[in-house]
């Protein structure tokens, strides 16, 4: 007899849903004819009206039509373009309210790999968050001309959709920014290759004696004209801002405005007393008050001695090594593009600070590669991309330290790691959740692990 494969049609029409809890997505969980179907824009408790927009044979995803029955939670969105914008997915949800929903998300996942008992011995730090609005210093804005409405779109995608959302203002971006996007958008309007721009991208630094703060870096498909030149260099100079092009690949970004004048933005962390300077496609931490808080947290954690050796692990333009140097002896921070290590040591000549060295290293190589591994380091600080550190805690453990603190910009990945580290002799001490991105489904994590005195570490 032939099997029916076919998935069971899903009702047209919106459907009555009750949202039980949150995906770790930040959708709403509900269930319709024993199907499980997270709701866009739903929140735990709440009873809504949602339709279908996939199918799939365990699951079904849905769209919140009308709230019948609101959550107490929920709050009404800053942003006037939130319900089509896919820049923030939990502005209806209140600030209070994401942090624990980001600590749940956090601990769940840490409980499942070190088990419930284990779970209740590491201790639970608390979140670290600042202003939720207006935090967002980095940011990639897609643009594009729609004869349909006749004008320039410039801005973030819409959620399910590869368009641009209509948007002329962003209360997530940093204010400046957020002032410049209608001007921003009339200025591209007004090129003749007005068609051919398809992002800028934003970066933006501190304010400090007559250093720039804001870079826009205009990617452009076609040769501009001498007057579309014209027009972004009086865009420069009415708004003060370096306004860079792009023609082609990442190597081919040069500043255009002002000339003569380094292809830097700046941060500041002053409990440390010292300055970063960073190209705008440099990687920083896009919120820059966490950032402080992130680093001191870390810091506080290591326990760092005037004697301690420490190794700093995808250290990028030296953001933890160069505050660790103040403490401790030496720090080396290791990083796998030549380019940031040398923004490292750059900012190391910045600061006058000479125990802090950078190395240019694979860090998927196993330990026996690894010649500065061989000193031995008391403490290590990781903070790897998404994909997390698996390749590198050999490494890690090699050097034999007293404490790791790990930053962690994906829970899941973090937890994936702890598992590992558990299986070398490291047990997690403490975790906490850290909010880098409000508004948003990201949960980023500071674990600390310490050898486990029960395998004679």
């Amino acid at each position: 007899m032939r099997r029916n494969n076919r998935k069971s049609s899903l009702p047209k029409q919106s459907q009555h849903l009750h949202v039980h809890k949150l995906s770790h997505e930040g959708r709403g969980i509900a269930h319709h004819d024993g199907k499980v179907v997270f709701v866009d824009g739903a929140l735990p408790g709440e009873e809504v009206k949602a339709h279908f927009i996939v199918n799939k044979g365990s699951y079904a995803e849905a769209i919140t039509d009308e709230v019948i029955t609101p959550a107490a939670e929920r709050v009404s969105p800053a942003c006037p373009f939130f319900s089509t914008c896919g820049g923030c997915s939990l502005q209806h949800y209140a600030s209070t309210a994401q942090l624990l929903f980001k600590e749940t998300v956090l601990h769940e996942r840490l409980q499942h790999v070190v088990g419930t008992t284990a779970a209740a011995c590491y201790e639970k730090l608390p979140a670290i968050a600042s202003s939720v609005y207006g935090y967002r210093r980095k940011a990639r804005l897609a643009a594009r001309f729609v004869a349909k409405k006749g004008k320039i779109l410039l801005g973030f995608r819409e959620r399910h959709s590869s368009f641009i959302t209509d948007m002329d203002s962003c209360v997530i971006l940093d204010p400046e920014v957020n002032l410049l996007l209608p001007a921003l958008a009339a200025l591209i309007g007004g090129l003749s290759a007005y068609q051919h721009i398809p992002q800028i991208e934003v970066a933006v630094g501190e304010a400090g004696a007559g250093k720039s703060t804001c870079a826009l870096i205009f990617r452009h498909l076609q040769q501009l004209t001498e007057a579309d030149i014209d027009a972004l260099i009086a865009f420069s100079q009415h708004h003060l801002v370096d306004v860079y092009l792009q023609p082609q690949g990442h190597d081919s970004v040069h500043k255009l405005h002002p000339q003569n004048t380094e292809d830097r933005l700046y941060y500041y962390l002053p409990e440390f007393k010292l300055d970063f300077a960073f190209h705008p496609l440099d990687f920083t931490q896009v919120n820059a008050d966490v950032n402080k808080l992130m680093i001191a947290k870390a810091i506080g954690l290591l326990e760092l001695k005037a004697t301690d050796r420490v190794l700093d692990l995808f250290c990028g333009l030296g953001n933890f090594t160069l505050p660790m140097a103040t403490i401790a002896a030496h720090v080396i921070g290791v990083e796998g593009s030549v380019a940031m290590v040398e923004r490292g040591e750059e900012n190391a000549r910045r600061n006058n600070i000479s125990n802090a060295k950078f190395l240019c290293a694979d860090l998927t190589l196993p330990p026996s590669q690894h010649v500065w591994l061989q000193p031995g380091f008391d403490k290590v600080l990781l903070d790897p991309p998404r994909s997390g550190a698996q390749e590198v805690l050999p490494a890690v453990v090699a050097a034999r330290p007293q404490r790791i603190v790990y930053v962690s910009c994906n829970s899941a990945t973090l937890a994936r790691d702890t598992a590992l580290l558990a299986l070398q002799g490291y047990q997690l001490q403490a975790a906490g959740a850290m909010d880098m991105f409000p508004h948003t489904s990201h949960v980023e994590a500071m674990a600390l692990f310490t050898p486990d005195p029960k395998l004679g570490n």
